[in-house]
């Protein structure tokens, strides 16, 4: 996949909130998808002894959910952490990974918030944006906004409210455990976004491409991982019987 360079990385705290708020503007918050027949989950570990930030996507078919890839790269961390401008220490990662991967996704599940940020431009809109590709964040945690209580049933949702506007969704994912919170990254509604979610879930709390990309970082950090692009098993079993 090929990424739009709009912005600098090696920047102060200062200059990369300015770089938000002059890439908002491009921001997307009505749907603008082609076929949705490839989707794409997206995470990273951070080696912290090593000062490596560890980033992996798993690629699949879509609606059954065939997974047909997986590919991880590594870089060096070069902002610090902080809180509202995680994607000028993330991002730059991501963008390795999805340079190199074969299956071009038509939409991106990213494990955190896109318009449900302090300035309105999380890291799930960000990569959005430079990859002109429809994004939605999955977060485990609340980073801004407030909301009233969560119905218990699987499937229902309520508004994650912030400065009197809804900036995404508390959607309860499996009955006895924690809501996870939906936000628009870039190119798709918020009721969009709640539909490919629910879609996408399995009876876990977290959806599976973010909980697979989640478990995929965590194993190349472990070293467990070839480096580079993995097909599928199933995808090269069938590669295979064809040739």
């Amino acid at each position: 996949m090929k990424f739009l360079n709009l912005n600098r990385w090696d920047v102060t705290a200062r200059e990369a909130v300015q770089i938000q708020k002059s890439l908002r503007e491009r921001l997307e918050l009505s749907d603008r998808l082609p076929a949705i027949r490839c989707v794409a989950g997206a995470d990273l570990a951070f080696d912290l002894v090593r000062n490596r930030a560890i980033a992996g996507a798993v690629i699949y078919r879509f609606p059954d959910m065939e997974e047909i890839e997986r590919v991880w790269d590594e870089s060096e961390i070069r902002f610090p952490y902080i809180p509202g401008l995680l994607s000028f220490r993330e991002a730059p990662a991501l963008l390795s990974v999805f340079a190199r991967v074969r299956n071009a996704p038509d939409l991106i599940f990213c494990d955190g918030h896109g318009y449900a940020h302090p300035r309105r431009f999380g890291i799930t809109s960000h990569l959005g944006v430079l990859l002109d590709t429809p994004t939605i964040g999955c977060a485990k945690s609340i980073l801004v906004g407030t909301h009233g209580p969560v119905p218990a049933v699987p499937g229902r949702w309520t508004p994650l409210e912030d400065g009197g506007e809804i900036v995404g969704a508390v959607l309860r994912t499996r009955s006895g455990v924690k809501p996870i919170y939906v936000t628009q990254g870039h190119r798709v509604s918020l009721a969009t976004a709640l539909k490919f979610v629910t879609a996408v879930l399995d009876g876990f709390r977290v959806p599976r491409p973010t909980r697979d990309a989640d478990h995929f970082v965590a194993a190349a950090k472990r070293g467990e991982c070839r480096h580079g692009p993995q097909e599928s098993t199933h995808a090269a079993a069938r590669r295979s019987a064809a040739s």
